[in-house]
């Protein structure tokens, strides 16, 4: 249980990482405060609510999962922890139909989405806590009083007694450098991968000629995912209309990562038309940049023998999919191991006031 006297520490970042690790840190006793520049929390797992008006001038909303559209689970530890928040109805097994193109590989693990929307999970996770978003903290400075965190030359919130970075790599390293030069050095090292995604909303693009399908994984052209976004667990169809999401390859994102947003968005629904075998109606498009939508397959492919970071002495922590092992599960699994390496150290910079733990 929390008390007046529990030692505050700061969450910048409320992506998976950001908040699988703030809900273990509040469990364990410490008074958690998130930060998160975006306007709602998720990061990657994030929806993009809108309303878009037809040819009559009505409106009529729209939501895309346009970061990861869902995930799977292989270790042991984060298969437990899906079935948990599964029986918890925050997740639902996803069982798309899959386009004619694509197939689903033998063993191939379950996907799991969170209901409603992306964003779910980590709302669950950061239920009860202090979470401040729309806020950019660009600046940590650390005296006798703690940590204070800045933003546009002002304090924002200042006396925490440590502070951890959960957001991706290149804007972590501008917030370690004063205090940890060599993390963020290897923070600038880590490489992501930008990915482009378009969202659409369409006609119903089903017949008995062209069955309904979910989702594709095309074998060439620019396109990487194609999600029948409302076909998703827990989502609302809107009669006669299809919502879309198409993530671009790596290779397309990185020769079109400055291009300018309209030539993306034309390219992109172009190859969407190719995928659907006609050209749809468009009711409305647009497409959104991740700079840092991945990490590179080469870290996907097993959890790194550096988890997350953590420097007791000061009280600064680092975690993320970059530190993890890549998507969802490295996300929670870099937390999980940053979450017991600060329950576990021995002293922080406030150790007088840090109550016991069961």
């Amino acid at each position: 249980m929390r008390t007046n006297s529990a030692p505050r520490i700061a969450i910048i970042g409320a992506g998976m990482a950001g908040a699988s690790c703030a809900q273990l840190l509040a469990s364990a006793g410490w008074a958690v405060q998130v930060f998160d520049k975006s306007r709602g929390v998720g990061g990657r797992m994030s929806t993009r609510r809108l309303d878009w008006t037809d040819a009559s001038g009505s409106a009529h909303p729209a939501s895309f999962d346009h970061g990861a559209p869902c995930f799977s689970a292989h270790s042991a530890d984060f298969a437990s922890f899906v079935a948990q928040a599964a029986g918890d109805g925050l997740l639902t097994r996803w069982s798309p139909r899959m386009a004619p193109s694509s197939y689903l590989p033998l063993g191939s693990p379950d996907l799991w989405t969170p209901t409603p929307d992306m964003p779910a999970l980590c709302r669950s996770l950061l239920a009860g806590l202090p979470v401040r978003t729309g806020c950019a903290i660009e600046a940590l400075r650390r005296d006798e009083s703690g940590w204070r965190l800045e933003s546009g030359g002002t304090t924002v919130d200042q006396g925490f007694a440590a502070v951890v970075v959960a957001i991706p790599p290149a804007q972590a390293a501008a917030l370690l450098q004063d205090h940890q030069a060599a993390w963020a050095q290897q923070a600038q090292a880590q490489k992501m991968l930008p990915g482009w995604a378009l969202m659409a909303v369409t006609d119903e693009i089903a017949s008995a000629e062209a069955p309904a399908w979910d989702l594709a994984w095309p074998s060439s052209g620019p396109l990487a995912w194609v999600i029948r976004d409302d076909a998703k667990p827990g989502r609302k169809p809107q009669p006669g209309l299809t919502h879309w999401v198409a993530h671009a390859t790596v290779d397309w994102s990185q020769t079109h990562l400055e291009a300018p947003a309209a030539e993306v968005e034309a390219a992109l629904k172009q190859a969407l038309a190719q995928q659907l075998g006609r050209q749809p109606h468009w009711h409305y498009s647009t497409v959104h940049r991740w700079r840092y939508a991945s990490v590179p397959r080469a870290a996907a492919s097993s959890i790194s023998t550096t988890t997350h970071r953590w420097d007791a002495a000061i009280g600064l922590g680092a975690c993320g999919d970059a530190l993890g092992g890549a998507g969802v599960e490295g996300a929670w699994a870099s937390a999980r191991a940053l979450a017991a390496a600060i329950n576990a150290s021995s002293k922080t910079p406030l150790s007088h006031d840090r109550p016991a733990h069961a």
